[in-house]
């Protein structure tokens, strides 16, 4: 008899409770026997075991519960271990969650559970998850007796927050926590050795990439030097000494110092190969290293074979003889994408395009595995961010492709992989809102509003109460888990494709013309779309084009910048006008402009179409001249976009004006009375403006009109907007579930946050867009309360005559610019041009229309009946003779 099936035997015995063990005891001798004889069938035996467990209706002891807990935590280890990330994150959670909810101990839950939870939620990019895990346990280290004298735990918090800080883009969080430990914590020189190898990462990921920047090489260099001299006599740290090792060829390959990198990475692979019983991913990880330092010295064969070496390490029953991998043989993990990536450079380097896109789909499919398994916003942006840099290198081979076979259909594939990471985490949501069930939708809105919570007591800065935070952490977790195992039943993450006859279709009846923007890294791309044609061009942003566009929204900045340099912002708004390819000289005046990066933030209207000396802002040639123009987040969300509503108009307006404090709006009342007289509605003022007041009114208006304070935040505030009573996050809103015609954002910054370039600004706005809202007008800077409540007067004038509301937008501008009791001052495109319309142009077909047409005929006929009396006296005898006839 071998081993395996002895093995199989002792679990049968056991699973069978031969020999009258306890629930707790049978559990514990399979996990022995499992860890002694490790296999992927031993680990079906444990969940089978695991399974029956539960079927047992016998209620549950603490010590049986803690078994099962150490049983999905080794069950987790050895998923991970036979590469089955996805299983081992479900095991780690179960075992927490079980831990957790049953306030269980005697056990390390830490260094079983939550360290190598976050270490994997890490891995797949699901940096909220690991952050929050990793603070939890963190929080247990310093507060609990238990681990009153564990540094290791805390070194190892403090080490694995910082690598989620890195990966999720907060850098000087992550250097600032280095930095501080360096200098304050009593560190052995293995545990030096490691934060120093972290910082110099740190230092490197704060050049954003400009690692020629003598200071910044400098520093990282320092540091990963300092780290080889603190683990060189630490035997049992070869692996971190082998990856500041590593960390110095990619310092030197970036530099193109080829043959030091070379150097550095024999030493590292040297070191790393001694280590025993190495998980694959990480050999796998070092030769996707090697096979990049390699492709940069244009060794592209020896390149080549690094990469097929990958894929047999890390992909079962591998084949090489197509190169690349089948897809259902692929899963998350972020190598494989890495890898996948690598190897379509070499095949654009071979001029093998086809086979370059080819490779691309395969690392995009792996991204749609990871956004499966994400339920936190950021994190769900951060792997758009991820899957759009691959974007911008597709665009560039789908426009080549075009210039060689001169084939539409390279610019409609191209157009549609710009817009699968257009707003992506916006369209999913709206999509997925609608179908979910009742119980998800609460656990949504309970997810989210525990969320807000822990921001709104984060942003108390030292004033936070820490106790609070983590209890709200565990809370959130909790529904985390609830809400993965409900989504996990329908996991298809499958980027919505815009349907572009549809799209074309649509323009057409609009009367319109879309101008598409796609900001890539190193690449500016546009898109024009008319007339049932794409036209496609791009510009390298890298010179001084982006310059431009960043200095003529700088003139934005304050009221005298462009009062002060008119000549300047007449130069500029031309220069910026003909780099964005605008259309001119079309059949249609509608223009749908949907802008991506940092045209977010510019007033299109304002461009000037044509430059002039003149001084007098109404005189000038601006681009609201020519189209009326509407703005849209994705061209889905256009094509989606329901015809606004011919009924009448209803308002909610909230006006909290804020009378004899620092925030009085002097002129909001003046915007009130206008709005007033035209319109029937509720009109909240001062202490009835609240949120509360406005949360349960809101659906029953069709237009929302809030008339107050809001902000736009910073990288470490997010943005919001002022009731009477409280300040509501942007995030806040998202739970509202409304659904008006239009809401109006009468306030300063409505449109500007945290700039996404995937997703857009994490603004005010973009709260009321995720809350239900599809058509919006709001502000992209500071606006002035009196001249908004004038322009705010004309937008409403406008709707009263059945004006649609774009087009209402644009008279009100050009209402604005004529007025002669503006002095020109105030004509300054910064006093006009800040409130932007986002929604649909199209209006509802009026059915009372037909019934005009109806009425108009009988009308007609009933005429000439009456003044042909000749005819009617033979209808009459006619009708008589047929009715003698019957009798």
């Amino acid at each position: 008899m071998n081993l395996y099936n002895l093995y199989g035997l002792i679990f049968l015995f056991i699973n069978l409770n031969v020999f009258g063990q306890s629930q707790e005891d049978k559990i514990y001798n399979a996990v022995d026997v499992f860890v002694a004889h490790p296999s992927a069938k031993a680990l079906e035996n444990l969940s089978s075991l695991e399974i029956d467990f539960w079927k047992n209706p016998k209620l549950k002891t603490k010590d049986e519960l803690l078994a099962i807990v150490v049983l999905n935590c080794n069950k987790a280890y050895y998923e991970n271990q036979f590469g089955q990330t996805d299983k081992a994150i479900a095991s780690y959670e179960k075992a927490w969650q079980i831990y957790q909810k049953n306030k269980l101990g005697d056990y390390d839950i830490i260094e079983f559970c939550l360290k190598p939870l976050g270490n994997l939620y890490t891995v797949l990019g699901d940096y909220d998850n690991a952050e929050n895990t990793i603070k939890q346990y963190f929080f247990i280290v310093n507060t609990s007796k238990k681990y009153a004298n564990a540094p290791k735990q805390k070194f190892a918090a403090i080490l694995n927050l910082s690598n989620v800080y890195q990966s999720s883009g907060k850098i000087s969080l992550a250097i600032e926590l280095l930095e501080s430990t360096l200098k304050t914590e009593k560190l052995s020189n293995s545990q030096k050795g490691i934060l120093l190898n972290n910082l110099g990462n740190s230092y490197i990921l704060s050049s954003a990439g400009n690692l020629m920047h003598p200071e910044i090489y400098l520093k990282a260099e320092n540091a990963f030097k300092s780290a080889i001299n603190y683990l060189k006599n630490e035997k049992q740290q070869s692996e971190t000494l082998s990856n500041s090792y590593r960390n110095l060829t990619t310092l030197n390959r970036q530099r193109q110092q080829f043959d030091v990198a070379d150097t550095y990475l024999k030493k590292a692979e040297k070191l790393f190969l001694e280590i025993p019983n190495q998980q694959p991913r990480k050999l796998a990880k070092l030769y996707y290293e090697k096979a990049l330092l390699l492709f940069d010295e244009r060794k592209y064969d020896e390149s080549a074979k690094q990469i097929q070496t990958i894929f047999k390490i890390l992909i079962p029953n591998y084949s090489s003889k197509n190169i690349l991998p089948i897809q259902n043989q692929l899963y998350a993990e972020t190598v494989l994408i890495d890898v996948l990536d690598l190897q379509s450079e070499l095949f654009f380097k071979q001029n093998q395009l086809k086979k370059a896109l080819e490779a691309f789909s395969l690392s995009f499919h792996i991204e749609d595995l990871f956004m499966n398994g994400l339920v936190y916003e950021n994190s769900k942006i951060i792997t758009q961010i991820r899957a759009r840099n691959r974007t911008e290198k597709c665009l560039l081979i789908y426009d080549r492709l075009y210039q060689e076979e001169n084939k539409l259909q390279y610019l409609k594939e191209a157009f549609q992989m710009a817009e699968k990471t257009k707003s992506g985490i916006l369209k999913g949501y709206r999509s997925n809102i609608k179908s979910a069930s009742a119980k998800e939708k609460q656990m949504i809105q309970q997810f989210q509003n525990v969320n807000n919570t822990i921001i709104k007591e984060q942003q108390k800065g030292d004033l936070a109460n820490i106790s609070r935070i983590n209890q709200l952490i565990k809370e959130q977790n909790e529904l985390m888990l609830s809400l993965k195992k409900m989504q996990s039943e329908n996991p298809d993450y499958i980027p919505e494709n815009c349907d572009i006859k549809s799209l074309f279709s649509k323009l057409e009846k609009d009367k319109a013309v879309m101008v598409y923007y796609f900001m890539g890294n190193e690449n500016l791309f546009y898109f024009t779309l008319q007339n049932n044609r794409i036209n496609f061009n791009h510009f390298y942003t890298a010179h001084r084009a982006m310059l431009e566009i960043v200095k003529f929204i700088d003139y934005f900045n304050g009221a005298d910048a462009i009062t002060s340099d008119i000549s300047g912002y007449n130069y500029y708004g031309k220069r910026v006008y003909d780099l964005l390819k605008l259309p001119s000289n079309v059949i249609y005046k509608n223009l749908i402009i949907v802008p991506d990066g940092i045209l977010n933030f510019l007033p299109f209207e304002a461009l000037i179409t044509q430059e002039s000396s003149t001084t007098n802002f109404a005189k000038m040639h601006y681009l609201l001249n020519d189209f009326r123009i509407a703005y849209n987040n994705s061209a889905t969300i256009y094509l989606n976009s329901k015809p606004i509503s011919n009924s009448q108009k209803t308002v909610l307006g909230v006006f909290p004006v804020f009378e004899k404090t620092a925030f009085e709006l002097n002129y909001s009342k003046k915007e009130l009375e206008s709005i007033r007289s035209n319109f029937k509605g509720k009109y909240l003022e001062n202490s009835e403006a609240t949120f509360s007041n406005f949360k349960n009114n809101a659906n029953q208006y069709s237009i929302l009109h809030l008339s107050t304070h809001a902000s736009s935040g910073d990288v470490e505030t997010p943005a919001s907007i002022k009731f009477y009573d409280q300040e509501i996050l942007y995030s806040e809103l998202y739970n509202l579930n409304i659904n008006p015609d239009l809401v109006v954002l009468s306030a300063c910054e409505t449109g500007i946050g945290k700039l996404y370039k995937a997703e857009g600004a994490m603004s005010v706005a973009r709260g009321f867009q995720f809350a239900g809202a599809q058509n919006l007008l709001f502000s992209l800077w500071k606006v002035n309360d009196y001249t908004t409540s004038v322009f705010m007067a004309d937008f409403y004038k406008n709707i009263k005559k059945e004006i649609p509301y774009f087009q209402a937008n644009t008279n009100a501008k050009i209402a604005f610019l004529n007025d002669k009791s503006i002095p020109n001052a105030k004509k300054s495109p910064y006093y006009w041009s800040s409130f932007v319309y986002y929604g649909s142009i199209s209006s509802e077909e009026n059915s009372t229309n037909y019934i005009f047409y109806i009425i108009s005929l009988l009308t007609v006929i009933g005429l000439f009946l009456v003044f042909n009396p000749y005819r009617k006296w033979k209808i009459f005898t006619k009708f008589s003779k047929k009715r003698n006839t019957k009798k």
